[in-house]
């Protein structure tokens, strides 16, 4: 992956919201853009989870690393995670970081889950690694925010159905400048 990659950092808000206005053009060769299934993934967190903010955000920015750079579903969680860490906070980064490792968990936990995935999201579970070697397992066990962890991914997996009307941007604005960190 190239420094620039790399060097993605979203410093404010307003950066970060025209970001995700951008993923409403990105295909991810889903049923949905982007845009769709972050606002479509934060409305479920938001609904499942409703004291749960950081965890909501998370679902709303999880796949930015998609965009920088394209066509790595290998790497986009860790890019994604570095690109929003100094914004929006470690637990947000770290959620986002390891939202591909926890469909392997649930692949590896669950082996009947590998048929709620998309046909993408399938195919990108052989890039990420597949089935959890017994080291990785026990490390996602011994997570302490295992349980956030895997709402976001289960999330993450019913987020993509075309036509679903959910909340714009504009209802998560407040929701990301209040978590925005000042120094970012």
């Amino acid at each position: 992956m190239g420094k620039a990659a790399l060097a993605v950092r979203f410093r404010s808000s307003d950066e970060l919201v025209a970001r995700l206005e951008s993923a409403a053009d990105a295909d991810d060769d889903e049923p949905v853009d982007l845009l769709a299934h972050a606002l479509q993934c934060a409305a479920i967190l938001e609904r499942v989870a409703p004291a749960d903010r950081e965890l909501q955000i998370a679902g709303l920015v999880h796949d930015l690393g998609i965009l920088v750079p394209p066509g790595r579903p290998e790497t986009h969680a860790a890019v994604g995670a570095a690109a929003v860490a100094g914004l929006l906070g470690s637990r947000v980064a770290d959620l986002v970081a390891r939202h591909d490792d926890a469909k392997r968990y649930l692949v590896t936990t669950e082996p009947r889950y590998r048929h709620r995935l998309s046909d993408r999201s399938r195919e990108t579970l052989r890039l990420q690694g597949g089935l959890l070697d017994p080291d990785e397992r026990a490390a996602l066990d011994a997570y302490p925010d295992l349980d956030a962890l895997l709402t976001l991914r289960r999330a993450d997996d019913a987020a993509k159905v075309p036509g679903a009307r959910v909340p714009g941007l504009g209802h998560w604005r407040t929701v990301l400048e209040g978590l925005a960190c000042p120094a970012a």
